[in-house]
């Protein structure tokens, strides 16, 4: 096992997860290849842990986005605060400025109400961990959204303009098992599966002890 693994091994053991090679190793190449990590397993066996701990590591915050059905991109990503930008177009009424002034001041940036993802890639200094919580949940529509979005680290909002990570977050994406998600979703909409195996040993939720069971999950660095 190369120096590295063994570091990022001795790190996540160090923070109160105890792993294995085949997790820190698929860290390891997610983080040297700024790739997004997919994690899969059962509900419990510490997928969300790996992100928690990796941004402990770091030295950075978190940044969760639950994944659910209907999901969109605007929840995901940003909205106007609707409340201020009227309060100040009241205040605003006899003022002499031009309706494209008043227009350009409150489509502006201090208006703007940023979701997990552009949390994620407009923040400053040392770049986050971004958590993509149980993406199986999510629909199609919103999984091809989240892989453009990812792929360039970049969005456009027409009355702002692009904004451009300066830093990439680390990113962790979790997944329920295929039989689970299967389970979950009859009767409704087919969503895509995910195939993974493997095994890890994480720590218990709510506990700084090892948990000593096996567990059925596993991870990967995956393309974006």
């Amino acid at each position: 096992m190369r120096d590295e693994i063994r570091k990022i091994q001795a790190l996540m053991e160090g923070a109160a997860y105890i792993t294995d090679p085949a997790i820190s190793t698929a860290v390891h190449l997610g983080m040297t290849l700024g790739k997004p990590l997919l994690v899969e397993g059962h509900a419990g066996v510490g997928k969300t842990e790996i992100a928690k701990v990796l941004a402990q590591v770091l030295g950075t915050n978190l940044i969760r986005l639950q994944c659910y059905e209907g999901l969109d991109a605007s929840t995901a990503l940003y909205e106007w605060n609707y409340p201020k930008q009227l309060l100040r177009i009241k205040l605003e009424e006899r003022e002499a400025r031009s309706t494209a002034e008043k227009e350009a001041d409150i489509f502006s940036e201090p208006f703007l109400l940023k979701r997990p993802l552009l949390q994620a890639i407009s923040q400053d200094g040392k770049p986050p961990v971004l958590l993509v919580d149980e993406i199986d949940r999510a629909d199609l529509e919103f999984e091809s959204f989240l892989l453009e979005v990812l792929s360039d680290f970049q969005v456009t909002i027409p009355e702002i303009g692009t904004i451009r990570a300066t830093h990439r977050p680390s990113v962790v994406l979790t997944s329920r098992t295929r039989s689970a998600a299967a389970a979950s979703t009859s009767g409704s909409t087919t969503r895509r599966s995910r195939r993974r195996s493997g095994s890890s040993t994480p720590r218990c939720p709510g506990s700084t002890s090892a948990w000593p069971a096996r567990s059925a999950a596993s991870c990967r660095a995956c393309d974006a």
